[in-house]
């Protein structure tokens, strides 16, 4: 049972509000390029990341708005920024550590940076297909140099995914993985 790993970088997502703070009021974000879940897109624009210690600039908005505003960074990241966030999926902001996100036209500081859970993406087809349905985390096995299996992927299902795994850039560099590569899905 193979999937294709998608590896996602450190990103946010704007609420409509946050936006307007950032880049100034009736701002629309601009599609770069789609992503691999449909309805996803990269926007052209970026912000920079702030926190006790250091930032980060040039860090991509991800489209289309959300209803709460996030940072999803990896561990690695929040050493740089001086920051301790939880594993979160996506969307869930229990206990996220206080970031600055900073715009062209303003700035906000709030409870949102989270380093994500890895993640399957499936379809209520895929998750029949591949007898996931019911579980609510899998494990995969990467080949390779540095192959191994990564535990704790958590199942995510909605008839408006893609079925592709997502890992955040510290699981993959752990792995040697690139993006499109492949592995193996575990559901015992």
């Amino acid at each position: 049972m193979s999937v294709k790993i998608g590896v996602s970088a450190r990103h946010v997502h704007v609420t409509k509000d946050d936006l307007n703070i950032l880049f100034g009021e009736g701002y629309k974000l601009t599609k770069k390029v789609d992503l691999s879940q449909p309805g996803q897109y990269a926007c052209n624009e970026q912000v920079i990341l702030k926190g006790p210690k250091g930032i980060i600039e040039r860090v991509r908005i991800l489209g289309p708005e959300r209803g709460e505003t996030q940072a999803e960074i990896s561990k690695t990241d929040s050493f740089a920024l001086g920051i301790n966030p939880p594993v979160r999926n996506s969307g869930d902001l229990k206990g996220a550590a206080k970031i600055t996100i900073v715009g062209p036209c303003g700035e906000i500081t709030k409870d949102a940076a989270i380093i994500a859970t890895r993640h399957v993406h499936a379809t209520m087809e895929d998750a029949k297909k591949y007898g996931f349905e019911k579980k609510e985390f899998v494990k995969i096995m990467v080949k390779g140099e540095k192959g191994g299996i990564l535990e704790n992927v958590y199942v995510r299902i909605s008839d408006n995914f893609s079925y592709e795994v997502h890992l955040d850039t510290d699981d993959a560099n752990a792995f040697l993985i690139k993006n499109g590569d492949e592995a193996e899905l575990i559901t015992e």
